[in-house]
Parts: C-alpha cells; structure tokens; sequence
C-alpha cells in the first residue's frame, strides 16, 4: 500500500502554492493529492477555547458573583461555520495510508497554536514535521521540505501561543462581565485591546490639556540667505531687535564645516512597512498586513509578519542576483547604478523566527498589472527599501555660520549633497501626489554661499517671525503601532512615577502591546467596537472609549504592565519561563481584579447608559459635594450630586437668583462649591429698582439647598 504524507497549511491558497511544488496536482473536496503527499488547509482558526457557560450553567447570565471564571481543564470546540474543513482534515489524519503529519501552517506563533488544536482535537498521535520557511516561492518550499524539523522542537513556541490565548480568554471575559455587571452596560475589555485604547485617550488628554504658546524668531536677509535669532517669548522684545538691525551690517563671526553621513535606512519589518505605508499612501495597518499577505502567497515577497530588520548570512550570497531582479522590474533611479553592500543588511543575531520582508527572486516573473493597486504599492516600497539598504549612505557637508549685527547673533545652516548614496534611490513620485505637505525648512536643507569669517553684509532688511509651540500629534495608525511597540516609551510623564502593581519583575527590554501580527487587529477592532474613531489619517477616542479608560484600574489599562506580560509570553516560548508560572500569574491577577472592584467608583455610579456612553464625563465635574463629598456635575437643568441617596443639587431656573436678575452658572456654582460664598457688586432688589453689593452663601437646612445673604462680606471690586 502506497504511503502519504499529509500536509497541513494555513490558507487554501498556501495549500495549493505547496501542493503545486510538491507535485501532489489531483484536487480533491478539501484537499490535494498526488506524488505521496495529501496536502489540505485550514481556515485560519478551526478549533478554539469553549465559551463560558460549557463550564457550568452558572455561567450563562452575566453575574459578578459567578467570578472569576478560570477553568481548571479548559476546554475547546470546532468552529462551525468550519466544520466541514476539519471533518476532511480529521478523515485524512486518520486514514490508514498516511503515515507522517507536516505542519506547515504560517512559520510563526499563531500558526503553530493553529495546528496543534487540530491535530489534538482530531486525536492524532502520528510523528510531525515541522516546514520552517519565510518564503512561499518554489526554491524556498524545496529547501525547507528538504529541511524538516522535528515538531517536538516547537513545543515553547506553541505553549506561549496557548498562554496568549488562554490570557487573552481569562482577562478579557472576566473583565468585560465584571465591569459590565458594576455599570450595567456592556463595556468590552481586553488584555492588549485596553491598554491600547488607554495609549489613544491619554494622547487625547494631552492635546485637550496643551496650553500653546507663542514664540518669536528675529530674522535677518542678507540677499542669497537668510539667518535666524534666537527664539524668545517676549514680543516686545523681539521687535527691539527689529528695529535694531534692520539696515545694519551684519558680520560673519564665524563658519564651520562638517562633513557629514546619512545611513541607508534598515529593512523592513511588519511595522515599519505599516508605518511607512500609512505616511506615504494612507493605507491602515490591517491594509498594508493584508495586501502584503497577499504578495507572500503569491510568491512575490516573503513572510510578513516578521519583527526582524535583518537577514542572515547564508542568504547573502544571493543579494545582488535580488537587486538585479528588482531593479529590472521598477525604475528608482535614472541612470545611476546600484552599488550593492551586502553585509549592512546581515546580522544573524537579530534574527529569530523570520529575516526582514525582502522581495522573492521570483517576484520577477509576477505580472505586475494582474496586482491591486495597493498591492503594487506596498511591493514597490519593498523593493525600494531593499536597495536603498544596500546602497551606500548618502555624504553632504553641513555648514554653520554666526553672524553678528548691531550687537545680536544670528545662525544660518546649510546643507550640500556631495553624494546622494542611497537618497539618489526614490518612488519618483511627488510629496505633492502623496498629499505631504511641504514644511518650511529651506535654511537647514539648502546650501550656502561661500562664506568666510570677517565677510560684512550691508544693509540687511530683518523679519520677525511668529509661531506658536504645538501640542502633540494625533496618533496615526503607524505612530501608534511604534507606540504599541514600544509601550513604555509612550507612557504619559504623568504616570511614569506611578507605581504599578507587580513591577519586580519588569525589565529594561519588555516586549511591546501585542506582536506584529496582532497590532493591526486591535486597532481594527477598537474601531469597530466604536471606542475609537478615524478622521483622515488621524485616530482619535470616541466619548465611549475615554469614558471606558476612565473606569479601568491599571491592571488592565496600563501599557507597561501588558508590555511585560508580552516580555513574560517570549520567556515562555524560550523555555525560560514554564507555562504554569505564566498562567498563575494571570490566574492571581484576574482574581485580585474581582476581588478589588466589588463596587463602581462613586463618581461613575449607575451612570452608564444602555449604549455603553458614560452620561457624565470628568469634564462636566465642577466640584464636590458638601454634604457627602461625591462629585457635582452639570446637568441641562441643574447641578447635582451623583451619589442619589444625597439629593444636594442647584436648579439652573432658581427663583432665588432669578430675583436678582442673575443666573446661576458653572463658575459661579464652582465658587460657592469651593469657597461656600460668591460676592457681586451688582444684585438687583426688587423693592428699590437698584443694586447692591452681597455675599451669597449656600443655606443647606432641613434636606433643602437654599441661598441667603451676607451684607457684611467685602469683595475685590
């Protein structure tokens, strides 16, 4: 009887890339056939963690009595929408002619936890190869079927997958039923989901929070440059200096020069592409992760979802033959030639799971017009940056000149290009088309006249320029990926002194929110879960998503605390930490979070609405209450403490004010809240048709908020 190896992928289209290598070309319902090999597929995930109520009926309601859910033996179920797949996968794992199993789902975390769910579910216990490669092209899936591993050597690897997702089940079903039991709203959390959305609100904060400035930049002309000041706040000032040297003399003090370089960029990973991508074109980082998935499956770059910027020496011999292909098929640069530097792009220590996203010598034979529009994009930036890494670094002198007139000091800086290098290499196409806009920098990027010390410019004519400092910058899809990357530098001044829960342990070299390949779906779904909204390119927190982050301890929001469960995730995959230590700690951290959240905080008591929108948010706080200390906050018709045993509240239609033609208003509520009396100059009597001066003051008796007066008070008039 003829004996089968059966192969196991990610994707149908693998499948078919594989089979067609493999010479197994009779299609099959579900799967190929021929040369000894059965090559079939998943759709992604076909087997995953049960929900919680196959643990207990005590599970089916939403009950924050029934917390913490954390299962002893947990428990998994088929998709089943995908049943059928995993029926033909199970038929063919057990026939009787087949005799090894390859995995060879996508070389990567997520891809071994894919096929080890299904190989466990459908009871196999045939041996397993492992197929390890970067690239789908013919000569890579020949080495790497030449080259199989013994699965067994993937076991951390698929141990820190099930951590991953058993974590990301325990925090984030315990902690969305929780939350939503004390607020009465559905409010979804999220064991990298929240922190993420807390990066989005706290950069929100800041910019709401920025108190701009203005500044003032003196600016002298002298004829084929120019030369700035320096920068002051005081605009008086600024045009004393104006007027001091606007037709003055202005002396070179002195010129310094310095050769400098620039060094070609570094290869691509997953989020510099994204990030790259999303300044240049726009694209989302779901956009740029799928169009490049799409090139890896059809052979024409290697695998995406890689967190290394390097390759590794065994492949640089084939370098120049790959910059030859890519220069043959886009056109960077007219007439220059491409010096190739193979080892600035080798470094075998950087490299783990995959080396850097590169074209595929065969990409050569792709039929570029049978690609998207965004498909061509995102190969073109590839294959850019491919030569611009190789290249040698750009060379310029860098000029500085001080000049002197009528006792102030000027700068002018300069810059010439003595060879472009790896800058000569572009898209060739416009900052315009890009829609880039221009910024004002030509005193630094353009070159200087000759200039030597002693040299005098009559005459000078003189500006001053205005400017104003400016808040941070919106996230973008690429800002926030670097963000998510590395999380602990985005950690607002603010918190950096605080003290999180359980930081022994952190180090200096903590992973970031998620991994590559996860990043683009949490940004996605904290915008289809409405916590987060698009505008252009900006991402900006909805009214839902700063309320939720509001309520959230930093257990569950803190970018530095998740950082560290990723940096716990990699010591898992590396041997260094067990499966069990991880999943105590997970286990001992959602337990706390039930046992410390037995109430809401007061200020957000009962104030969710059935969409999930606070109905008050810190903004509408305006002082606290003083008879039981909750917050006051501003209402369409009044004022009132959320505590609703209390009952202190200030009518905006008040009898007592409206008598003496005043209205009763935030500041002036803020005011009596803080300092128990508001003085006026100017309160109208109804018995004499004129205006006196008096303190109001709160007259809280007999459960009734009420006003009196005090004649005696005196007020700044």
């Amino acid at each position: 009887m003829q004996k089968f190896n059966l192969v196991l992928c990610e994707k149908p289209s693998q499948g078919a890339a594989i089979a067609a290598v493999l010479g197994a070309n009779s299609k099959k319902d579900g799967y190929f056939e021929g040369n000894g090999y059965l090559v079939s597929w998943c759709y992604g995930h076909l087997v995953g963690l049960a929900p919680a109520d196959s643990y207990g009926e005590k599970y089916k309601k939403w009950s924050r009595s029934a917390l913490p859910i954390l299962p002893d033996t947990w428990k998994y179920e088929a998709d089943k929408d995908k049943a059928k797949q995993l029926s033909v996968i199970k038929g063919l794992m057990n026939r009787a002619d087949v005799g090894e199993i390859i995995c060879a789902t996508d070389a990567g975390r997520e891809g071994q936890l894919i096929f080890q769910l299904v190989y466990d579910y459908c009871k196999c216990n045939k041996p397993v190869k492992r197929l390890w490669i970067s690239s789908m092209e013919e000569s890579a899936v020949k080495l790497g079927f030449a080259n199989l591993k013994d699965n067994a050597e993937y076991d951390n690897l698929y141990r820190s997958a099930l951590c991953r997702s058993r974590a990301d089940y325990a925090v984030g079903i315990n902690a969305t039923r929780l939350f939503s039991c004390l607020y009465g709203s559905t409010l979804n959390v999220g064991r990298v989901q929240s922190p993420t959305l807390a990066l989005i609100v706290n950069r929100e904060n800041a910019i709401n929070g920025f108190s701009s400035e203005m500044f003032y930049t003196p600016k002298i002309n002298c004829g084929t440059f120019s030369a700035l000041g320096e920068k002051i706040s005081d605009k008086e000032k600024a045009g004393e200096i104006l007027k001091a040297v606007e037709g003055g003399n202005a002396l070179v003090l002195s010129v310094k020069k310095e050769k400098k370089t620039a060094a070609p960029p570094k290869l691509f990973d997953l989020t510099s592409l994204q990030w790259e991508a999303n300044k240049l074109y726009g694209f989302t980082a779901q956009q740029t992760l799928n169009y490049t998935q799409s090139l890896y499956e059809k052979c024409i770059v290697s695998y995406p979802r890689s967190d290394s910027r390097y390759l590794t020496s065994s492949m640089e011999a084939g370098i120049p033959s790959l910059v030859r292909v890519v220069s043959s098929m886009f056109s960077f640069s007219e007439g220059r030639e491409i010096t190739v530097n193979s080892k600035a792009v080798i470094k075998d220590s950087a490299v783990s799971d995959h080396h850097s996203i590169i074209p595929t010598l065969e990409a050569n034979k792709a039929d570029l017009s049978a690609l998207t529009a965004g498909e061509r994009s995102v190969l073109q930036l590839i294959s850019l940056r491919l030569i611009q890494a190789v290249s040698p670094a750009c060379c310029y002198e860098a000029v500085t000149a001080v000049l002197e007139c009528n006792g102030y000091m000027f700068t002018a800086k300069g810059k010439t290009i003595t060879d472009e290098g790896w800058k000569a290499f572009k898209l060739g196409i416009s900052n315009e088309e890009l829609g880039i806009k221009e910024t004002d920098n030509s005193t630094e990027e353009s070159a200087l006249p000759k200039l030597q010390e002693g040299q005098v410019f009559a005459n000078v004519s003189a500006i001053v320029k205005e400017g104003k400092t400016s808040p941070p910058n919106h996230f973008t899809d690429g800002t926030l990926l670097s963000a998510m990357e590395h999380a602990k530098a985005d950690i607002p001044a603010e918190d950096e002194g605080t003290e999180i829960p359980n930081s022994s342990f952190l180090t200096p070299n903590s992973c970031g929110l998620g991994t590559p390949a996860t990043r683009a779906a949490i940004i996605e779904k904290l915008i289809k879960t409405g916590f987060v909204e698009r505008d252009g390119k900006k991402l900006k927190p909805t009214k839902k998503g700063v309320n939720l982050i509001a309520v959230l301890p930093d257990t569950i929001k803190s970018p530095l605390m998740t950082a560290e469960w990723e940096h716990k995730l990699k010591l898992v995959e590396t041997g260094k930490l067990s499966e069990t230590e991880f999943m105590e700690g997970i286990a001992e951290m959602v337990k706390n979070l039930v046992k410390d959240h037995s109430a809401p905080l007061p200020k957000y008591a009962s104030v969710f609405s059935s969409d999930g929108n606070l109905k008050i948010n810190p903004d509408e706080i305006v002082g606290i209450c003083p008879r039981c200390g909750n917050d006051i906050v501003e209402k369409q018709k009044g004022f009132f403490c959320l505590n609703r045993g209390c009952f202190f509240a200030f009518w905006k239609d008040n009898r007592f004010f409206a008598a003496k033609k005043k209205e009763l208003t935030r500041d002036i509520v803020s005011k009596l809240l803080k300092d128990g009396s508001v003085f006026f100059s100017d309160l109208y009597s109804e018995k004499t048709g004129k205006t006196y001066s008096a303190a109001v003051l709160i007259d809280d008796k007999y459960g009734k908020v009420g006003f009196k007066l005090d004649f005696n008070a005196k007020g700044d008039k």
